[in-house]
């Protein structure tokens, strides 16, 4: 599913799914750990994977995240793995809810 991501689609990717992780206001521990092991299975070379490292300590700017730049061929893959992310610590709390919900209606729209 993610090998049929091309270089900017794997690293818009995960400048959504870092921005996801921040929607509680804190990086969980099992976050991260999902999050290096998609940097390992998406193989991102060095700088991108620094360039991830530093989303997770600081979250990517907002005006930097337009879902509608998603190409369509790929929404669901984004959809399912900001999900999986959201899931990882094992609780997702009402707000990240919203914010799925709010990122799906600008993939439709």
């Amino acid at each position: 599913m993610l090998s049929q991501l091309d270089r900017n689609d794997r690293l818009r990717l995960m400048k959504f799914v870092c921005a996801f992780a921040w929607t509680d206001l804190k990086v969980q521990r099992e976050e991260r750990a999902l999050i290096a092991r998609m940097i390992k299975q998406l193989e991102l070379d060095p700088d991108e994977a620094s360039q991830v490292q530093a989303w997770l300590d600081v979250p990517p700017p907002v005006e930097d995240l337009d879902p509608t730049q998603i190409p369509r061929a790929h929404r669901q893959i984004f959809v399912d793995t900001i999900r999986s992310v959201m899931e990882a610590d094992g609780q997702v709390y009402r707000r990240e809810w919203e914010s799925l919900s709010l990122f799906t209606d600008l993939l439709d729209a």
